[in-house]
């Protein structure tokens, strides 16, 4: 049982020092890339995960609200203390890096073995605190007459 402890501890923050670094590496300003010469066909993914990104850096918003998403749930289970609620609040985040993967790089095996590895081991995770998990969402609420 105190193996099983440590194991969950070092998860929580390794899993929440990842989603911290993610988080702050959309803060830091990359150089431009050159631009593709006029007449090359991108592959279709290409075009499709430019667009996605593209959008979300375009709404100007966005981009930095994920990144304090990131850095906030990174955080809350580092804390231990509130693992739990940064667990909870991760499952959207690292499902949808997962889906990003697997629909616009699935031939990118070993980065969407990865972002699958890291949203099991989110479930994991929640699967250790479901006890906590379960009193805290699944009560049954009394019948108001």
């Amino acid at each position: 049982m105190k193996n099983l402890r440590i194991l969950i501890l070092v998860t929580r923050i390794a899993l929440g020092g990842l989603f911290v670094y993610a988080g702050l590496q959309k803060f830091i300003p990359k150089p431009p890339r050159p631009a593709t010469e006029q007449g090359v066909q991108l592959p279709d993914h290409v075009v499709k995960i430019k667009g996605m990104i593209g959008g979300l850096k375009g709404t100007d918003y966005f981009w930095p609200v994920l990144g304090v998403a990131e850095i906030v749930c990174g955080l809350l289970l580092i804390s231990q203390v509130y693992a739990l609620l940064g667990a909870v609040m991760l499952v959207p985040l690292s499902l949808n890096i997962f889906f990003f993967h697997l629909f616009l790089e699935p031939h990118e095996v070993g980065e969407l073995l990865m972002t699958g590895f890291y949203l099991l081991v989110n479930l994991a995770l929640l699967a250790y605190d479901y006890p906590r998990l379960k009193t805290t969402f699944l009560t049954q609420q009394a019948t108001v007459n």
